[in-house]
């Protein structure tokens, strides 16, 4: 892909110890520019992949969209997981559920397990419990290893000690947002890396924190890390619309994962409340107030809240938003000339529409 800028200039700013110069952008920050096309339909668009990754050498089912629910406990629901894999989809499950959870699901649904990812934390009690599943259950293909803070080398280990149990497992492993990071957790043993600090929208890393990359140009370095070294990368967060879903496509992302898109509907956890007359669903972070109360009881002491808790409207049967998105994606296609999703890459080019961004150029 290409990003194109209007610049009038070199050296807009001075060089300064700890500051990086280079424009760094956000999903807003960009359009795709359209192509001349041979594609007669938005049906004719294949919007399906197949990756063979780095260790396990295996796949997720044949022709897969690269689409995940996020592994939120709002989000990530074993519901969601049966309505996503019909459009072949994937869920990374919430890593709440029980042991007993796990086995009534994959005794009463087997056709959906290979569409879901198990998510476990780095706790010790979260690896006995990963182990008593994914041996109890083989048809579970893939795992992720989810922490808010991937540069810990408590977790780089963690994830070495992962690969060496589960060899032909799909590892998943993350969240970072550069790509030094990225070719470290490759060569520790991870297939996939989870892409991102701070985007999401109930995640308040960025202004609890100071902490974060946009996601755009995350996923632009990501991407291009990982593929050197035959790796592949989820782009997770930030995305508000199916356009910018087609725009981490267009960055290089291998999939993308949804959390506030999928909120609100029937599929999520929770129940419904009413609200001045509406209908509403709680929908929050996993670092949030919410959250640590729900699953720990209290939030600790040393730690502060980076994530809050929101009511949304409810939004009815999650297949109709599926369909959107899914519409949308080809349609992105199309504009470009792109008639397989792994073609969208190549033929994407990023023009800059953000004001503050264009003024440093002029």
């Amino acid at each position: 892909m290409i990003i194109q800028f209007a610049m009038k200039g070199e050296d807009i700013f001075k060089r300064m110890p700890h500051l990086e110069s280079d424009i760094k952008l956000d999903f807003k920050d960009v359009l795709i520019r359209p192509k001349r096309s041979t594609i007669k339909s938005r049906a004719d668009v294949d919007i399906t992949r197949q990756h063979v990754f780095r260790y396990s050498k295996k796949t997720f089912p044949n022709d897969v969209v690269p689409i995940i629910a996020a592994n939120m406990d709002t989000i990530g629901t074993f519901e969601m997981a049966k309505v996503l894999s019909k459009f072949q989809l994937l869920t990374c499950i919430d890593k709440h559920y029980t042991i007993d959870d796990w086995f009534t699901f994959a005794k009463e649904h087997p056709d959906v397990l290979p569409y879901v990812i198990y998510t476990c934390g780095i706790s010790e009690n979260d690896e006995k419990k990963m182990y008593e599943i994914l041996v109890a259950i083989p048809q579970i293909n893939a795992l992720c290893l989810d922490v808010a803070n991937g540069y810990s080398e408590y977790f780089v280990q963690f994830v070495k000690r992962m690969r060496s149990l589960f060899p032909e497992h799909i590892i998943m492993a993350g969240n970072v947002v550069t790509g030094e990071m990225v070719e470290q957790l490759l060569l520790e043993g991870a297939d996939i890396i989870k892409v991102g600090i701070g985007p999401g929208s109930v995640c308040t890393t960025r202004k609890k924190t100071g902490v974060g990359y946009p996601q755009l140009s995350a996923v632009l370095e990501c991407a291009d890390a990982a593929h050197g070294l035959n790796g592949h990368i989820i782009a997770d967060g930030g995305c508000t619309c199916p356009g910018d879903i087609a725009k981490a496509f267009g960055a290089g992302a291998d999939f993308v994962m949804l959390g506030g898109m999928l909120a609100g509907h029937e599929e999520c956890s929770g129940e419904i409340i009413e609200r001045d007359g509406r209908q509403m669903k709680i929908f929050y972070g996993m670092s949030s107030d919410t959250a640590m109360v729900k699953h720990s009881g209290k939030m600790a002491e040393y730690r502060a809240s980076e994530g809050k808790s929101v009511e949304i409207p409810y939004r009815g049967k999650v297949k109709n938003t599926i369909q959107d998105i899914l519409g949308g994606l080809r349609s992105a296609c199309t504009y470009v000339g792109a008639l397989k999703l792994k073609e969208l890459s190549k033929r994407t080019t990023f023009i800059c529409v953000t004001q503050q961004v264009n003024s440093v150029f002029s």
